[in-house]
């Protein structure tokens, strides 16, 4: 189960990054952040959610401040 789980956040992080054609570099990275620090947090606490949003949080704030 937790295999399919983790094939289907990647496939719709990858559907979403798509959508950053009209995206800022700032925007991206943003984005970027987020969606990579959501799938580790949920990795990390093998699904919880409080992780995931967590993770998504933590990475969004990064990315956003890659390129200051």
């Amino acid at each position: 189960m937790h295999g399919k789980v983790k094939a289907g956040v990647a496939a719709v992080l990858l559907l979403g990054l798509s959508a950053c054609a009209n995206m800022s570099d700032r925007e991206r990275n943003t984005a970027i952040g987020a969606g990579v620090g959501g799938v580790a947090g949920s990795v990390l606490t093998h699904g919880s959610a409080v992780g995931t949003i967590g993770g998504a949080v933590v990475g969004g704030v990064i990315g956003n401040q890659v390129d200051k």
